[in-house]
């Protein structure tokens, strides 16, 4: 069980056990207008290579994911994308993709890592971690905002509506790697009249 879980550690591991799960995300929660001609796993593994091939934007990634031979053929090859989705179909799918279900990815890797064993090497002092977090914002308007905006109101009574999350990892001063946490969403709870911080999130 350890040598599997290991195996499902490297990167071609982790990125088979990432699409298996984004296969199994119900398209039935996915509310869109446009054709499902493209899977929403491959939308969902398109955004991953995206971030993990550096690429500043989505514009930028479609365009070489549709010019460039190499990073074609990687996609395909390495991240078992059938059909690459343009920026816009693939800003439209992603949009309407409940965050939570993300998190299955991130608790199925973390499972992965407690039954190789490799957790305790992370241990710092007397058995505890260190769990490294911050905050980074993502979206942010003066117009468009919903229910779960926060809300930032300027002096010249404008007011600006924006969502942050919250990203944690276990790190170690002796180790190059970190073991991500799910991001937590920073935003505002039904009914409250105050914006939501880090440090409830954090808990």
């Amino acid at each position: 069980m350890i040598t599997k879980a290991k195996e499902r550690l490297s990167i071609g591991g982790l990125l088979d056990s990432s699409r298996k799960l984004f296969q199994k995300m119900s398209a039935g929660s996915i509310k869109t207008k446009r054709t499902n001609s493209i899977t929403l796993s491959d939308c969902l593994m398109s955004a991953l290579a995206m971030f993990n091939l550096k690429f500043p934007s989505l514009l930028q990634f479609d365009t070489y994911s549709q010019d460039d031979e190499i990073i074609k053929h990687n996609l395909k090859s390495l991240f078992g994308i059938e059909q690459i989705p343009s920026d816009t179909y693939m800003r439209d799918r992603l949009d309407n993709v409940d965050p939570q279900e993300i998190r299955k990815v991130f608790k199925s890797i973390f499972a992965d890592v407690q039954r190789a064993g490799l957790l305790q090497e992370f241990q710092f002092i007397d058995g505890y971690y260190l769990l490294s977090c911050d905050a980074t914002g993502f979206f942010s308007s003066n117009d468009v905002y919903c229910d779960s905006c926060c809300v930032k109101e300027h002096r010249n009574g404008t007011k600006e509506y924006y969502h942050q999350v919250l990203c944690g990892a276990l790190v170690h001063p002796n180790k190059k790697q970190v073991i991500p946490f799910p991001p937590e969403p920073i935003k505002k709870i039904d009914g409250a009249s105050k914006n939501d911080c880090e440090f409830n999130a954090t808990k």
